[in-house]
């Protein structure tokens, strides 16, 4: 599979990390176009890729091109190749970005849309995707292959899910990495030693996850498992209820959502 990269940052990374590990490209098929020079320079010298300055000499001759840039440089790129697209797959990971806007842009209909997340970096990440009608099967299949390289990929059939995972899975990370810093805060405060605290907060968070994967239960019915009458767990639990946990959660989810929506122009 010939594979170009538009944009060589860290999800771009992450992508080509994956495919390269999982045999989904070789390295002499893959190329990428990053207007950061020094970027591009250690990208080759990292995985052996072909590099170029140049987005229309990047897409000659590749089967798949994967727009890996941020929302603001789109409009600048979709010039730069409006027109120049032949039967390429358009596989899109930016944030916001509809299919039509990028079909209209690059004035191409064959466009897959998806929305991954960090832990790509490490093959854990999820990915939300759907594809244009014109896309055919067999590159729905490629674009598969390369998205399920970064861990698990959940395909859609409405294009409006894509925004849903941005606010949820997307940027749910940082949602969880807040919370892991205010525990090792609280555990520090009262009076854990910061070296070893986030030891006991990582390994917490884990184990929660995996709990749930394992046992297939949901997460209310464990959160009542553990939470025994008149116990530590439901104290501290009565606390953040008061404090709105639940309200500010939800706040937070629907703001990126709408910010994920005024990014595609909606």
């Amino acid at each position: 599979m010939k594979i170009a990269f538009i944009g060589g940052g860290v999800m771009g990374e992450a992508i080509i990390k994956g495919i390269l590990d999982q045999g989904v490209a070789r390295p002499q098929d893959t190329t990428v176009s990053d207007i950061d020079r020094e970027r591009l320079f250690a990208l080759g010298q990292d995985y052996g890729i072909r590099t170029s300055a140049d987005n229309r000499q990047a897409i000659e001759g590749a089967e798949i091109v994967v727009l890996a840039i941020k929302p603001q440089n789109l409009k600048q790129v979709m010039a730069d190749l409006q027109g120049q697209a032949k039967e390429q797959l358009f596989l899109s990971i930016v944030a916001g970005a509809s299919m039509a806007t990028i079909s209209a842009g690059l004035e191409h209909n064959l466009v897959v849309r998806a929305m991954p997340n960090t832990p790509a970096q490490i093959g854990e990440g999820i990915t939300v995707w759907t594809a244009s009608n014109e896309v055919s099967q067999g590159q729905k299949g490629m674009a598969r292959s390369i998205l399920g390289a970064l861990g698990k990929e959940i395909y859609v059939s409405d294009e409006k899910y894509i925004d849903i995972a941005t606010a949820v899975s997307g940027s749910g990370p940082a949602y969880i990495f807040l919370v892991i810093e205010a525990l090792v805060d609280a555990a520090v405060h009262i009076g854990w030693p910061r070296e070893t605290a986030g030891e006991l907060v990582f390994e917490t968070v884990l184990g929660a996850a995996r709990l749930v994967q394992a046992t297939g239960k949901q997460p209310a019915e464990l959160r009542k498992m553990v939470t025994s009458p008149g116990g530590t767990t439901e104290e501290a639990l009565l606390q953040l209820e008061e404090g709105g946990l639940r309200d500010l959660i939800d706040r937070a989810v629907v703001a990126a959502y709408e910010k994920a929506k005024i990014l595609g122009g909606k």
